[in-house]
C-alpha cells in the first residue's frame, strides 16, 4: 500500500499499490465494499505521493478479474496515477479508460502469444500501443498465468526464454509504431545477479515483490513478515485460488485445511468475477485481509518460489 509503494518510488523505482480490496480498513468496507475501495484509492495514492514526491513515478495494480474492474481503473485515472499494471486476465478494454489522460498502461503477460494478442487488439480497436509490458514468469508469487500442467517440473516455461522472445517481438513493434515500449521481467527475481541477467537479455527493468515484504516500510503486519522470514523452501507451493487460477503461496495450516474441507463463508464481498460462493474453497478477500492483519490461522500468504 502507500508506505512501501511511496518509499520505492522515492528511491527511484516505481512503487505499485495493490487495488485488490484496498478499502479493507474503511469503516464501511463490509457493507459498502465498492465505495470503500474507491475512497481508499484516493487516500492511498495521496499518501504515497507525499512520501515519494510529485516528481516520482507511482503505479497501481488492477486485476482484470475484479468484478468492479472498470470503476477501479477509472478511480485510479481520476486520481492521476502515473501507471496502471493489469493482469489476472486480459485487459482488453483498458486503453478505452485511459486515452487522453496522463495515465500510462502496462498489461501483464506470461507468453509471446498473449503479448501479441493484446498488442494487436489494442492497436486495431483503440490505436493504442502499450506504454510498457510486464512479463510474469512461472516462478512468481501470487496468481500465475499458466496451467497446472505447465507449472509441473519438466513442463515449466522458462522466464529467460519468454523474455528473449518478447523483447525481440517488441523491437519489431517499436519499429512499426515508432514508440518505445519498455519490457519488465518478473517472477523469482531476487538479487543483483538476477537483475543483470534479465537486463542483458533485453529487458528494461525487473519487477520484484516478495523481496520487499519483510522490510520496515512494508504496510503488512509484523506477523505477515515473520511468516516470510520463517518459511522454508519446501513451504512454498502451488495452490488452488478462488480466482480460478493457480497461485504460489506459503502452504500453511489454513491452505491445508481448505483442501479437505470447505471454509465457512458467511458473507460474499463480490470481489472476483469468477468466484462462486457455492463452490469456492474459501473467501479470498477474507483470507488476504487476515494475512495482512496478521491473523495467520486464516490467512492466504502469496509468496514467490
Amino acid at each position: 500500500m502507500h508506505n512501501l509503494a511511496g518509499n520505492v518510488s522515492k528511491e527511484g523505482g516505481i512503487g505499485i499499490i495493490s487495488t485488490a480490496d484496498i478499502g479493507y480498513q474503511e469503516e464501511d468496507f463490509a457493507k459498502n465494499q465498492l465505495q470503500a475501495n474507491l475512497r481508499a484509492i484516493g487516500k492511498e495514492i495521496k499518501k504515497a505521493r507525499e512520501i515519494a514526491g510529485e516528481d516520482k513515478i507511482l503505479g497501481v495494480n488492477v486485476m482484470v478479474a475484479l468484478r468492479n474492474y472498470k470503476e477501479i481503473v477509472l478511480e485510479c485515472v481520476k486520481n492521476k496515477i502515473d501507471l496502471i499494471v493489469s493482469g489476472a486476465g486480459i485487459p482488453k478494454e483498458l486503453p478505452e479508460y485511459v486515452k487522453g489522460t496522463v495515465t500510462k498502461i502496462a498489461p501483464i503477460v506470461s507468453s509471446l502469444r498473449c503479448c501479441k494478442l493484446i498488442i494487436k487488439h489494442w492497436i486495431k480497436k483503440y490505436d493504442y500501443v502499450p506504454d510498457m509490458i510486464v512479463i510474469e514468469g512461472p516462478e512468481a508469487g501470487g496468481h500465475l498465468g499458466f496451467s497446472n500442467e505447465e507449472l509441473q517440473e519438466g513442463n515449466k516455461p522458462n522466464l529467460e526464454n519468454i523474455t528473449k522472445e518478447i523483447t525481440q517481438y517488441i523491437k519489431e513493434v517499436e519499429k512499426e509504431t515508432g514508440k518505445e515500449i519498455p519490457v519488465i521481467s518478473a517472477g523469482g527475481i531476487w538479487d543483483k545477479n538476477d537483475i543483470e541477467k534479465y537486463l542483458n537479455l533485453g529487458a528494461s527493468g525487473v519487477q520484484m515483490a516478495t523481496r520487499f515484504v519483510a522490510t520496515y516500510e512494508c504496510d503488512a503486519s509484523i506477523e505477515f513478515k515473520k511468516a516470510y522470514i520463517n518459511a522454508q523452501k519446501e513451504d512454498v507451493k502451488i495452490i488452488k485460488s478462488p480466482v480460478g487460477m493457480p497461485g504460489r503461496a506459503i502452504y500453511n495450516s489454513f491452505i491445508k485445511s481448505t483442501e479437505t474441507e470447505k471454509s465457512k463463508i458467511d458473507k460474499c464481498y463480490g470481489c472476483i468475477k469468477t468466484c462462486n460462493i457455492q463452490n469456492t474453497p474459501y473467501c479470498i478477500t477474507k483470507a488476504l485481509i487476515s494475512a495482512v492483519k496478521g491473523n495467520l490461522e486464516n490467512a492466504l500468504i502469496f509468496c514467490r518460489k
